[in-house]
């Protein structure tokens, strides 16, 4: 296998990807080259673009070419309710659900002291400021269910206590369709200590 040149360095970047090992980075790598040069070549513009133009929203913290990205900007949105999660990839999912009209604050990853994740790092002076500014009436805990997400969870939970607004979290569980023999005893613990009357 060729390991130099341009070719051994475009499949080792590739791998830099998130579930692209060795073999996934070489089938793209040749996919490109031998079948839509054309794509690659557009696909490497987009990436250039993005890298020179995406930042962060000045409010939410998710990704944007403006400002201020759609939601924030958007006078219909309900400016009442925010939702935080760990990234911008949670915006996208809980946008494509349509469940959710507020706002939404992105930490850019959860509170991990044994990585030297605090506070600061999240975001979160930002979000006291908002918290305390005495227009937030709830604050929707969308955190993922690690040990680190729901210790982020807590600590944003106290903070709104804190500012007297209202703190919930998402709810965590069997997913729709699941089957319980299939479930594992943590999501089946979150499901039953959270379950609700119907």
């Amino acid at each position: 296998m060729q390991t130099k040149g341009v070719l051994g360095q475009l499949i080792k970047d590739l791998c830099y990807l998130p579930g692209v090992g060795a073999k996934t980075a070489q089938r793209m790598t040749f996919y490109l080259l031998q079948h839509d040069r054309k794509s690659a070549r557009r696909l490497a513009e987009t990436i250039l673009a993005a890298i020179d133009t995406i930042v962060y929203c000045r409010q939410c913290r998710t990704f944007t070419e403006n400002e201020l990205c759609e939601m924030c900007s958007n006078k219909q949105r309900d400016t009442s309710r925010i939702c935080v999660v760990e990234n911008p990839a949670d915006v996208w999912s809980i946008e494509q659900a349509r469940v959710f009209n507020g706002l939404f604050f992105v930490l850019h990853g959860r509170l991990s002291p044994l990585d030297g994740i605090g506070p600061e790092e999240l975001g979160l002076e930002q979000l006291e400021k908002k918290l305390a500014s005495g227009h937030i009436k709830e604050l929707i805990l969308a955190t993922n269910s690690t040990v680190e997400g729901e210790a982020t969870a807590y600590y944003l939970s106290d903070l709104a206590q804190q500012h007297h607004v209202h703190a919930s979290r998402i709810a965590h569980g069997v997913p729709m369709g699941g089957e319980l023999e299939y479930i594992d005893s943590g999501t089946l613990a979150h499901a039953f200590n959270g379950r609700t009357k119907i």
